[in-house]
C-alpha cells in the first residue's frame, strides 16, 4: 500500500493525493494506492499538479495498517503526517480533526 505525498506550493503544507484527486491535508483522507497502475496514475496526477503550480516534490510513501487505520512505514513520513515532535500543541496533531491515520 502506498500514498502520494507532496508539499502545497502556496504555504508548504504537507498534502496527500485524496480519493477524489484533490490534495488533502489529512492522511486518513488520502487515496490508498495498490498496484503499479494505481501508482503510475497517481504520479501522473502529481506531475500535472506540479505543472499547475499546486504542489512541489510529489513522491510515493509506503503505508501499513496499524491501530485501526493507516500510517506511514517510515518515521520521517509519520512526523510529516502528524506534525512537529517537540510541540504537540502545534501542527496537524493539534487540530480538532486530526486522526491517527
Amino acid at each position: 500500500m502506498k500514498a502520494l505525498t507532496a508539499n502545497r506550493l502556496i504555504d508548504g503544507e504537507v498534502v496527500w493525493l485524496g480519493r477524489a484527486a484533490a490534495w488533502v491535508e489529512i492522511l486518513a483522507e488520502a487515496r490508498v494506492l495498490e498496484g503499479e497502475a494505481a501508482e503510475a496514475e497517481a504520479l501522473a496526477l502529481g506531475a500535472a499538479a506540479v505543472a499547475g503550480r499546486l504542489i512541489v516534490d510529489p513522491y510515493l510513501i509506503d503505508l501499513e495498517r496499524a491501530d485501526g487505520g493507516l500510517q506511514p512505514v517510515r518515521l520521517r513520513e509519520r512526523i510529516r503526517a502528524h506534525g512537529p515532535t517537540m510541540r504537540p500543541d502545534l501542527g496537524k496533531q493539534a487540530r480538532p480533526h486530526s486522526s491517527a491515520a
